[in-house]
């Protein structure tokens, strides 16, 4: 095999998509850079706990355990043939270097990169309701980093809500755990799942899984009522209960000390934005998201994107992207690739696109939960603006765009980035000028992407202030 020994990529991001680029540029005698985020490989769908916490991979992962252990297995095996920086946090992308910050150390570093893949993975999505930042509400993402990455449960008695396979997923593994939960609640009418199940059983063995899930869920009593809208959070100082409400618009109230809650996953973009990745919105992840083509080039030539972070595709898909991205770098720089696996990984991916259809049809976007914010509802928790400030700035100023509104209500401006309230101020800005959502437009990136320590971000503006007084 034709090796590209002269090239040095850089990976950011080792989950599915990350290791299997990694592993594929290895085998073609490349060691790639693999810049982590946490501190074992994984990924957050098979996030690692810590080393001195280890679990059984079927008590972690359930049905997923052998592909958990198989990406596992592949980091672990090729850490000689790869840079691995775990711990490493990118938060800044521009001119050819990522600004990285090392957690442990607190410290910031400059590495250089030629070629770059971006498999920066995806979050929950978030629709709040009146109470959600009561102590006690978790996301559906966060509620299974505490069972898989502590070993603990939210609450003693957890209603999960929201809509997406990740719901039954985690009501599944808090049960299995020996967690109480209280009831599913599933914005998804039952209807909507059964028109997708042609679609679905594309894939059968997934639709299967799914299946079990409810089943097994049912079987073991827990409650799971579909077709709903969540009302609010009820509590003073911590969840105390939720009220929901079903679809003949009767309100129902049941006890509770926890909440997980989330309206499937949003695809982490901000590097790929500071990049200068052209964006287009993408009617079926109802999402502005990087441009790519189906080996995974982006529009900026050195640049490839894979998995979640440009599309939501899941943990099987990522892996597929990942290996292609690879083998579209080496192709692209001369190296002697397998066209035919090549090809095969686009059939692979492409034939899980209907799929992917199928889930959107099963577990579709409250597109009406606009209309039901009230007005005191606060949509960014980190600068504290509610639905009804977002609502008079559009009405008083005219804002119709969301770096308009941004500037004006300081909404995406806290520590999340816009990643928990983006979604939601989106919405409103489309449900209050009477816009398509798609037109009003996306929050831009902008560094640093995450929250790091202020005297590395001082740093950073008088550097930059020293090279501009220079030139």
């Amino acid at each position: 095999m034709t090796t590209a020994p002269s090239l040095q990529p850089v990976i950011v991001g080792a989950g599915p998509a990350g290791v299997r680029a990694a592993q594929t540029l290895a085998a073609h005698g490349v060691r790639p850079v693999l810049i982590d985020e946490a501190a074992r490989g994984g990924g957050q769908i098979y996030r690692r706990p810590p080393a001195h916490f280890e679990r059984p991979p079927a008590t972690l992962y359930g049905t997923e355990a052998a592909r958990a252990t198989a990406v596992h297995s592949a980091l672990d095996g090729m850490q000689t043939h790869i840079d691995y920086q775990p711990d490493s946090l990118v938060w800044n992308a521009q001119g050819g270097l990522l600004d990285v910050l090392h957690g442990p150390t607190q410290t910031t570093r400059t590495v250089p990169y030629s070629q770059l893949i971006v498999a920066s993975g995806a979050t929950d999505r978030v629709l709040p309701i009146p109470g959600w930042t009561l102590p006690g509400v978790y996301t559906l993402g966060g509620a299974q980093v505490a069972l898989k990455f502590q070993g603990c449960a939210i609450g003693s008695r957890v209603v999960l809500m929201g809509t997406g396979p990740l719901l039954y997923l985690v009501a599944y593994q808090y049960v299995k755990a020996g967690a109480t939960v209280a009831a599913v609640l599933d914005t998804a009418r039952l209807t909507d799942q059964m028109a997708a199940v042609p679609a679905m059983l594309t894939q059968p063995a997934v639709f299967a899984k799914g299946v079990y899930y409810v089943a097994w869920l049912r079987a073991h009593g827990v409650p799971i009522h579909s077709g709903v809208r969540p009302v609010r959070v009820l509590g003073d100082t911590r969840v105390a209960g939720v009220v929901w409400a079903d679809g003949a618009g009767r309100e129902h109230t049941m006890d509770c000390d926890a909440v997980g809650f989330g309206y499937a996953l949003r695809s982490e973009t901000q590097l790929a934005d500071l990049l200068g990745c052209r964006f287009a919105w993408v009617p079926l992840h109802r999402a502005h998201l990087p441009e790519r083509d189906a080996d995974g080039r982006s529009s900026v030539p050195g640049v490839y994107l894979a998995g979640d972070g440009a599309g939501i595709m899941g943990a099987d898909a990522a892996e597929w992207a990942g290996e292609l991205a690879a083998l579209a770098l080496l192709q692209d720089h001369g190296a002697a690739v397998d066209a035919a696996r090549m090809q095969t990984l686009r059939g692979q991916l492409s034939h899980l696109m209907r799929f992917r259809q199928g889930l959107e049809r099963a577990f579709p976007f409250p597109t009406d939960w606009a209309a039901h914010a009230p007005d005191a509802l606060v949509v960014c928790r980190c600068e504290n603006i509610t639905a009804g400030e977002l609502r008079a700035c559009v009405r008083d100023s005219g804002a119709d765009e969301m770096n308009r509104l941004k500037a004006l209500t300081r909404v995406g401006m806290g520590r999340c980035q816009g990643r928990s309230c983006g979604v939601a101020a989106a919405e409103i800005l489309a449900q209050a000028t009477g816009k398509p959502v798609e037109l009003v437009g996306r929050l831009r990136g902008q560094a640093p992407i995450k929250p790091i320590p202020i005297h590395l971000q001082a740093r950073q503006v008088r550097q930059s202030a020293d090279a501009g007084a220079s030139a």
